[in-house]
């Protein structure tokens, strides 16, 4: 099993970045994006089940990314807009075939994260 997250970069405060998690090696998982500040806990951002597709997303976040799928490319995507500076992180893609996964020790499989930078 192989998670690769791509799509990081720096961005102005108000911008937008599109990450990326390729996998291999999976099917029907839950899929899920979480990033980890400086000096701070990884943290989680959202999650989208394989099957039916819903989705979660942290407070933080909800109304500024949108988490989607690619089936025929098990490919998971993370569209962030409206970027702030506390938004900076690396960004990690996981996976699990827990269902009801709620916190990062449910997540089995893990890509190398991912920078992103916000500037004010």
């Amino acid at each position: 099993v192989q998670l690769q997250a791509s799509g990081g970069g720096l961005v102005q405060a108000g911008g937008s970045l599109r990450l990326s998690c390729a996998a291999s090696g999976l099917s029907f998982d839950v899929r899920a994006w979480f990033r980890q500040a400086p000096g701070k806990e990884r943290e989680f951002v959202a999650r989208i089940n394989w099957i039916g597709g819903s989705t979660n997303y942290a407070d933080a976040v909800k109304g500024r990314f949108t988490i989607s799928r690619d089936n025929a490319k098990s490919a998971v995507y993370l569209q962030m807009n409206n970027l702030k500076p506390e938004d900076t992180a690396v960004y990690y893609c996981a996976s699990t075939s827990n269902v009801w996964a709620t916190t990062k020790k449910d997540y089995d499989y893990w890509g190398l994260g991912t920078q992103v930078t916000v500037s004010s």
